[in-house]
């Protein structure tokens, strides 16, 4: 019988190697569950249909209670904050849940019902205290879920073909940002309250839907699973073997002393991209309004263009980062970021901006196909990948925390139209870090190959 895994590399090796290389095809034993890739990204495609569309209104939103672009971009990652706190403890929950009959969906199908609610309410708010508190409780329970939902592609797919499996699964959550750019441009500006109530309805629906056809298969692809657990030690693949992380404080002992810091070094690279994605969305729309003179509908729709280009690109750079390594594909895909910001900076008409977003959404398809499946690809076991999820979460969201009000600051000292100028700035100190992190895990690498 095929192993489920290929040979591994020396321990001293294995963990940089994973992080930027994938196996050879000669050495796949399976062939990728396209089934079970499918209805995992409908649940993703799910949720992020919400986020998406709170990204691009919740902003002009504020706006008419809150006048600063700093407080704004704080309170846009607000909900940010709580997915650090919340998601790696909902993630080891999940850990625990993910070898019993119904896996980790109670976590998925109750949160998305529940965050459902003060989602539709926002537009309700007369004020800045409900809104506020229903931004507090959306950004509470739709956090809850929301990293679970994306671990749930590792008990579906095996190991080697989880980075084109989530290629496949950023393709659909594209489609959201399309979703959310029709909305903004078709309903917002006849009725917003029939806009917010549309994301939270096909949250409920497709999460559902992902459920009644795959739920039912968990136990057999867990059992698929089991039988090829890697440890950290490579010493052994059998289930019997004790677990040296049977806590979270482990698997953070374990992150800081790993001898090359390579997880460190990627996080904080995870940190930095995801707080500029975060703040570009976050910020887009109003600059549109303030800066390009386009209703708010119309600005929410710029996003489209860039929708559309990172569907259209994300698989073929998904197959691209297993041949050249996922650390120079993000590396490239930040030059590539930084350029986009600079085409919307040299010309702000709707027209440029639009490509401006474009050529950014291609630059980050390359980062959300790469990031995440690097630090599965350093976790010390398979039973810690929804723990690992949520350090990745640590780290993005973190900075998507932070990133909104850091622009929005930038934007408060320079104006509005100099956004993408100050986000490119930014950009590059993304650049620096991940520079960084290539030098760092080099030697192993090399000695991997």
């Amino acid at each position: 019988m095929l192993p489920d895994e290929p040979p591994q590399p020396p321990a001293s090796v294995a963990a940089p190697a994973a992080l930027v290389e994938a196996a050879p095809a000669a050495v796949r034993p399976e062939r990728m569950n396209r089934s079970a890739v499918l209805w995992v990204a409908l649940a993703i495609f799910a949720q992020e249909s919400v986020w998406n569309f709170y990204d691009a209104q919740v902003p002009a939103q504020l706006r008419q209670f809150v006048s600063s672009a700093t407080v704004i971009g704080l309170i846009m990652g607000l909900d940010t904050g709580l997915g650090v706190i919340v998601q790696p403890w909902t993630g080891l929950i999940s850990d625990r849940l993910a070898r019993s009959r119904t896996g980790r969906w109670p976590i998925v199908v109750a949160g998305a019902c529940v965050a459902a609610v003060p989602f539709a309410l926002i537009p309700w708010a007369t004020g800045l205290p409900m809104l506020m508190l229903c931004i507090f409780a959306f950004g509470l329970t739709a956090n809850s879920f929301k990293g679970v939902t994306e671990t749930l592609v590792s008990d579906y797919v095996a190991p080697q073909q989880r980075g084109r499996a989530q290629g496949f699964i950023k393709a659909g959550v594209s489609l959201t940002i399309i979703v959310s750019a029709l909305i903004s441009l078709l309903v917002v500006d006849h009725s917003l309250k029939a806009a917010f109530a549309i994301p939270p309805v096909l949250m409920v629906v497709m999460v559902a839907l992902s459920y009644c056809f795959l739920g039912r298969r968990h136990p057999t692809a867990l059992r698929r699973e089991d039988t090829g657990t890697r440890t950290g030690t490579g010493t052994g693949t059998g289930t019997d073997q004790a677990d040296p992380f049977s806590s979270p404080w482990a698997v953070l002992k374990d992150l800081v002393r790993e001898p090359s810091r390579a997880r460190l070094l990627l996080m904080a690279g995870i940190f930095c991209f995801a707080g500029m994605w975060a703040a570009l969305r976050s910020l887009t729309t109003p600059y549109g309004t303030e800066v390009l003179g386009m209703t708010r509908g119309a600005a929410g729709g710029i996003a489209l263009p860039g929708a559309i280009a990172f569907l259209v690109c994300v698989v073929p750079l998904a197959y691209l980062s297993h041949r050249l390594g996922e650390l120079r594909m993000i590396r490239y895909g930040i030059a590539l970021f930084v350029a986009g910001l600079l085409v919307g900076f040299a010309e702000p008409t709707p027209a440029f901006t639009a490509a401006s977003v474009a050529i950014a959404s291609i630059g980050y398809a390359v980062f959300s196909v790469n990031g995440l499946v690097a630090l599965w690809g350093l976790a010390p076991n398979n039973r810690v990948l929804g723990a690992y999820t949520g350090l990745y979460t640590v780290a993005s969201a973190s900075g998507m925390a932070l990133g909104p009000a850091l622009l929005g600051a930038t934007v408060d000292l320079t104006g509005w139209r100099y956004m993408f100028l100050n986000a490119a700035v930014l950009g590059a100190v993304t650049f620096a870090v991940f520079t960084l992190v290539a030098r760092r895990a080099g030697r192993p690498l090399a000695a991997a190959s």
